[in-house]
């Protein structure tokens, strides 16, 4: 009997808490372009920039910038890092304020082929520092976190002509600490499916859809985010003599960037 009365005690209490979990639903577009200029057989230089937006291409959601060193250590396993820093749009009941994220990162990355598919592995961890908003007005603190993204991609041909679109697709999972991360250690899941295109044999595209699903500082709060995605890569070889073969052109030409 004292078990049945612990049972009915506690499921109100778990009514209650789920009942209190809210989703919102929004649609989003993100584009972006990612640069890896190879400078020797194992150095790289990486840089990227996005725009995202939110209610489809209408409002603001980030501006973000990033850049860094890529060292290859053998044809399929390389390391990164570097330091980003973003532009966040914030709504308030009045007005719209940024605030700014600064971030380190560093990544490893792995690749390798199934068959004719080609495969992905790559966990980035990011020491992030984004301004706090207190009382509606942007203040001089900071809140830290500790983010671990891990990633796996799947590029499938479906002909063997270069320039015919390939399947792409991929799943990340982003977890994250910190003092304030008390209710939301997981951070998102970004889902994408799409098409890979190569336009030059330095610069292609992948297009695409991609579910975004967060959770909020609050811990009950959710976003579920419809997005498209548009993402270039450009691969300029910047050496005196160009070797198409090295290891660096291989890794180079199998990775994908932020996704």
């Amino acid at each position: 009997m004292k078990s049945l009365r612990l049972i009915f005690l506690f499921l109100p209490i778990s009514f209650f808490s789920q009942a209190q979990k809210t989703v919102q639903t929004q649609s989003h577009f993100w584009w972006s372009i990612n640069t890896t200029a190879t400078v020797s057989s194992k150095w790289s230089v990486i840089a990227d920039a996005h725009i995202r937006r939110t209610n489809f291409m209408a409002n603001n959601s980030f501006y973000f910038l990033r850049a860094g060193a890529l060292y290859n250590v053998n044809k399929n396993f390389c390391v990164a890092a570097g330091y980003g820093h973003m532009w966040l749009a914030n709504k308030t009941t009045t007005s719209e304020l940024f605030t700014n994220e600064e971030r380190i990162y560093q990544q490893f990355m792995l690749t390798g082929a199934v068959g004719k598919v080609s495969t992905l592995n790559r966990l980035r961890v990011e020491e992030r520092w984004v301004q706090k908003i207190i009382n509606s007005q942007v203040s001089d603190s900071h809140r830290y976190t500790t983010r671990f993204r891990y990633l796996y991609s799947l590029n499938i041909p479906v002909s063997k002509k270069k320039y015919v679109p390939s399947i792409n697709l991929a799943d990340e999972l982003l977890m994250q600490i910190g003092k304030d991360i008390i209710y939301n250690p997981f951070d998102q899941n970004r889902l994408f499916t799409g098409i890979k295109q190569q336009v030059t044999p330095s610069l292609s595209f992948d297009l695409g859809y991609m579910l975004v699903y967060q959770q909020k500082l609050s811990g009950n709060q959710y976003v579920k985010a419809n997005t498209i995605r548009w993402y270039f890569y450009w691969k300029p070889d910047l050496r005196k003599k160009k070797k198409t073969h090295t290891a660096a052109s291989q890794m180079n030409q199998s990775s994908f960037d932020d996704i």
